[in-house]
């Protein structure tokens, strides 16, 4: 979605590609701090429950498209790894990290393949949500189905916390294509300016 307000702006390749980049550093400082905030106000099942990581690096996906969504993906969750190493409690757990990393890489992959189709038609970004989170989602179960005897969790404990986290999945379907909604409304108008 941004690659065509940008073409319409004829920058240049490198500030295109800065723009892009300062797009995916917001993206992910917002995947790190949102779930920090939301287990500081619901505590520690705060987090499975509303899926904070998801709401950006899915928004992430959708605006930028699908090689800076995935650069997004891969980041949001290992950056949170590190930053919440260093303070004593990591998130996500070590043992969850590759499995979340996989995950929002997905999501954001999906999201991304449907930009260009948002940017011409901003309802396609409640599509485009859906099909990231449910890919996402089903690909998190499979893979600890795969590496059951490697993880200290089950394929059943996996499928609980989905139960768990069906708000954060409505929250995600309905927000996020809202939130690409309202940016699309506000490039158009400032393309009519």
């Amino acid at each position: 979605m941004i690659n065509a307000v940008l073409e319409k702006k004829n920058l240049t390749k490198s500030a295109k590609i800065t723009l892009k980049a300062l797009i995916t550093i917001a993206t992910v400082v917002a995947a790190v701090g949102l779930p920090q905030l939301v287990h500081l106000v619901a505590g520690s099942e705060g987090g499975v429950k509303w899926l904070p990581m998801y709401l950006p690096v899915i928004f992430g996906g959708c605006l930028l498209g699908a090689k800076w969504g995935i650069i997004a993906g891969i980041a949001s969750p290992a950056v949170s790894f590190l930053i919440t190493s260093a303070a004593g409690r990591p998130m996500p757990a070590a043992a969850r990290l590759p499995f979340m990393v996989a995950e929002l890489t997905l999501m954001a992959l999906i999201a991304g393949l449907f930009s260009e189709k948002i940017a011409k038609k901003p309802l396609m970004s409640f599509a485009a949500v859906s099909a990231a989170l449910v890919a996402g989602r089903a690909f998190f179960l499979l893979l600890v189905a795969i590496f059951n005897s490697l993880v200290p969790f089950t394929p059943q404990i996996i499928f609980g916390q989905i139960v768990t986290g069906i708000p954060g999945l409505i929250l995600c379907a309905i927000a996020v294509p809202l939130a690409v909604i309202a940016v699309s409304y506000i490039s158009a108008r400032d393309e009519r300016h």
